[in-house]
């Protein structure tokens, strides 16, 4: 078992508070991704978590023990990196072996740790090469290699896939979440900026912004249920279009939202806006046009990659029933 329970944590750097009341229960084995944009507090509460960070107040259990006062190393915790932070003269062995050399672990059974992590991770045939021999890929496999083989009740990643490009993310992704599968018993927790890499990985999803917990559900739950304009805007790509004033009216609402792939044109012009098409993208598979309607923003329409638009044309579009937001002043979501 390997539960996290977070309570009323707080952490100050003097007269700054970071982070301000956290609650958080994460389940035996789950996959939990804080996202938020910086400064919102998500690594300094991983840091926390590992005990890489003292905190202010409040508490932080594992497994029904409070670990406030342990050091990092008695927490049964193993944390990967933005930085590979590998040993450039070891060996991909010896660099995941190498806590457990550390620790006193008899050369056979480190061995057998190494050889086991290396299968999990694909990473065989490169155990002899040093970390100048491999990809940005490899390397972080390594590093996550290199936490697998201690064999901790939960797992801390700190945006380890920042360093690499879109395609290597999208493996790593893969693989990481195969990992989590394949370590069904340890708990998983992972920072990033990036929603997608939320989306795609989360079991569940914790929103912060400016120390404080906006949400917390599945990706599909925030995706189709926001409790706030942040949480609306930050979740989903492109984000999601947001109406106030003269633009909202007609809804019973100060503020509302409809994703850019709930629109639908509507060839009367007589739908719920109408605007000039300032710009459009083709992406392929997907279209998007962009409605200058008189916001400070423009529209975001997502459209089918055939569909060709005219850039000064008007096009009217309205929102495809069950899927508008409607949010009050304050930007609380507004329930049936």
């Amino acid at each position: 078992m390997s539960t996290i329970k977070i309570s009323n944590l707080r952490k100050s750097f003097g007269h700054v508070d970071v982070l301000k009341g956290i609650d958080l229960d994460i389940r035996s084995g789950e996959f939990i991704v804080f996202v938020g944009p910086s400064g919102c507090g998500k690594s300094t509460l991983l840091r926390s978590i590992a005990g890489l960070e003292s905190v202010s107040s409040g508490t932080i259990a594992i497994d029904g023990q409070i670990v406030n006062e342990l050091p990092p190393s008695d927490r049964g915790i193993a944390m990967v990196f933005q930085s590979y932070a590998l040993y450039p003269h070891m060996t991909v062995a010896q660099n995941m072996a190498y806590a457990l050399r550390i620790s006193g672990m008899p050369k056979s059974q480190r061995d057998a740790a190494v050889l086991a992590a290396a299968e999990t991770l694909h990473l065989t045939p490169y155990l002899d090469r040093k970390p100048k021999d491999l990809s940005g890929g490899q390397r972080q496999r390594v590093a996550i290699g290199r936490a697998i083989v201690r064999n901790p009740k939960v797992f801390l990643f700190d945006e380890p896939l920042s360093n690499l490009d879109a395609a290597l993310r999208l493996r790593m992704r893969i693989e990481i979440s195969e990992l989590s599968k394949s370590l069904s018993d340890t708990t998983m927790i992972y920072v990033t900026h990036d929603q997608v890499e939320a989306m795609t990985m989360a079991d569940r999803i914790v929103v912060l912004k400016d120390g404080e917990i906006q949400q917390i559900g599945t990706p599909m739950e925030l995706y189709t249920s926001p409790d706030t304009l942040f949480v609306a805007q930050f979740i989903g790509s492109p984000k999601m279009n947001i109406l106030s004033g003269a633009k909202a009216k007609g809804f019973p609402a100060a503020h509302v939202g409809i994703r850019p792939e709930h629109l639908e044109i509507v060839e009367s012009g007589d739908g719920a806006w109408s605007g000039r098409v300032a710009h459009s993208e083709s992406l392929g598979a997907d279209s998007f046009a962009y409605l200058d309607i008189g916001e400070e923003d423009l529209m975001t329409v997502r459209l089918p990659g055939s569909c060709q638009t005219s850039l000064g044309s008007t096009m009217s579009v309205t929102p495809k029933a069950g899927h508008l937001h409607l949010f009050s002043e304050a930007g609380q979501a507004i329930r049936g």
